[in-house]
């Protein structure tokens, strides 16, 4: 590919500022047409802050912004869409109430009379264009988080964007997904469009952009052709150290079995079955993944067990007490940590500090209580300790967790539900949006939770994780448990066609310790039995 004279867009020494932080520290960026350009950077590092100055969303305090050559000032997200330029955040903007088809034309000029019939039509055919099945006359409340990145994609694209960047776009795509997408992505810049590309899976940076800039600490630390390129020199070059990529997973060592699924159903949203009569159990010193597309069950899983879905049927058994009608109380008295897929709205409250937070589900504990008082210090000593073990960079304890970046805002709601050592963990893909080093630390969590003996039910569309941190993987498929797999039986390819409804050749076997192995953080471990099996 060879850069035009002039660049689609150029930031010209940017600098934001939030109360007590720098988000961005004099950066200068610009992407040519016809290019897929990748931004990566540390949870924090200003990516995002950086995008959305460029979107119209955020108003910079120094700098200046030029589109195809010419200087330009965004006063909103209106300014910059009809520039041209349309971004797909990573915490959807989307209106709840509304349909699929209601969103992607919100906003538009021209649409004072809308045809719905048409609308949704339309929708319908680009969503089938481009492989991102949607149903358009679907409100998005009653979508999974997989679902609703898709409507987001759409969008941007139907509105015809010339310069699209993509937030952590593929977070919650499977492989397969992914494949589709970057091929519509390379369609696109073949038209001479431009993409942004953040994300922190720097396996599919490698594949899809043709040049890095990277950010560190809100400064622009390099901008580097990916060709030559390896994932191990950008993630040194993102986080300033080297990166360790695999840890050593001890053999599961399992214990009775602690969590208990007994026929479970339960409807989704819409009133439809979305489990049919799910039965697993989880032993302690285990991790079973629970593999499976957007929109087969995941969320109405974890939420059951977590007691803020009803249960149509069935029965939770935790450490052998028996629940019919799990409630979030009875759930967090029987030891139940949570971990919820949406962690903006479901996981945190906002517009409370980090304390506050992290002293959501210790309020009632007898250290951190006098009656019907908090003892305000001890919760603060409490986030104290945790942020310094969890690493969460913040001004302060007393900071919203509203303004934490999305990888911090995970530790603070892993940091309180693993705080009180539980004897189930079900976690919704937790290290969806995080950086290599965020990743590395949550993953060493929860292989610190299993061998400490709980009972681990990880959630994820991202089969690299699945594969890699489970001892057992379970498939979900239409509400159901389709297949129940050894780890050292599992790879990409038989997991990827579980998803889909496909069956595997030899039936399941009995769950058994896994064997000793290099767990990758980030990528595929080339040394493990499962990418030799891929292969």
């Amino acid at each position: 590919m060879m850069p035009n004279e002039t660049p689609a867009f150029e930031l010209r020494g940017v600098t934001k500022r939030f109360p007590g932080v720098v988000a961005n520290d004099c950066v200068s960026f610009a992407a040519q047409a016809g290019e897929i350009h990748a931004l990566l950077g540390e949870n924090g590092a200003g990516k995002s802050t950086l995008m959305n100055v460029l979107a119209g969303l955020y108003h910079a305090d120094e700098g200046e912004i030029y589109v195809h050559g010419r200087r330009v000032a965004f006063r909103s997200p209106r300014d910059a869409i009809r520039t041209g330029i349309g971004m797909v955040h990573q915490h959807f903007m989307l209106v709840p109430s509304q349909t699929v088809a209601e969103n992607v034309v919100l906003g538009m000029p021209g649409r004072f009379l809308l045809n719905p019939a048409q609308i949704e039509r339309e929708v319908g055919q680009m969503s089938q264009q481009f492989g991102l099945p949607i149903d358009p006359a679907a409100k998005l409340w009653q979508l999974s988080v997989g679902e609703q990145q898709r409507v987001e994609i759409l969008k941007m694209l139907y509105r015809g964007a010339d310069i699209l960047i993509l937030d952590e776009p593929t977070a919650v795509l499977t492989p397969q997904e992914s494949e589709v997408f970057f091929a519509t992505l390379r369609m696109m810049v073949n038209q001479g469009k431009t993409v942004i590309f953040i994300s922190h899976k720097l396996d599919e940076v490698l594949a899809i952009a043709h040049r890095v800039t990277v950010l560190r600490a809100g400064r622009s630390v390099a901008t580097v052709d990916t060709a030559g390129m390896t994932r191990s020199q950008l993630a040194s070059l993102m986080v300033g150290r080297e990166v360790l990529f695999s840890i050593e997973k001890r053999p599961a060592r399992l214990g009775a079995p602690r969590l208990r699924l007994d026929h479970v159903e339960a409807q989704d949203d819409k009133g439809l079955p979305a489990l049919r009569g799910i039965s697993l159990t989880v032993h302690g010193g285990e991790i079973v993944g629970i593999a499976g597309v957007a929109g087969n069950g995941q969320r109405e899983l974890a939420e059951v067990i977590g007691g803020v879905r009803v249960m149509q049927g069935g029965a939770i058994q935790v450490d052998g007490e028996r629940f019919a009608h799990p409630t979030p109380a009875s759930m967090i008295a029987a030891g139940v940590g949570y971990v919820p897929e949406d962690r903006r709205v479901s996981g945190s409250a906002p517009n409370l500090s980090i304390t506050q937070n992290i002293g959501l589900k210790a309020y009632r504990s007898p250290a951190l209580t006098n009656g019907w008082l908090v003892r305000w210090g001890r919760l603060a000593q409490r986030a104290l300790d945790l942020v310094r073990t969890y690493a969460i960079v913040a001004p302060s304890i007393a900071t919203p967790v509203r303004k934490l970046s999305g990888g911090n805002l995970q530790k603070v709601i892993l940091a309180r539900e693993i705080a009180d050592k539980p004897a189930v963990l079900v976690t919704a893909y937790p290290t969806r949006g995080l950086d290599v080093g965020a990743t590395e630390q949550v993953r060493r969590l929860l292989l610190a939770e299993r061998d400490r003996g709980a009972a681990i039910l990880l959630i994820s569309e991202d089969l690299e994780e699945i594969l890699l941190m489970s001892d057992r993987i379970a498939v979900l498929y239409e509400g159901e448990i389709v297949d129940n797999l050894p780890a050292g039986e599992a790879d990409l390819a038989t997991v990827g066609l579980l998803m889909t409804g496909g069956k595997r050749a030899q039936a399941s076997s009995a769950p058994s310790e896994a064997q000793p192995r290099s767990v990758a953080l980030t990528g595929v471990d080339t040394e493990s039995p499962n990418h030799r099996m891929s292969q």
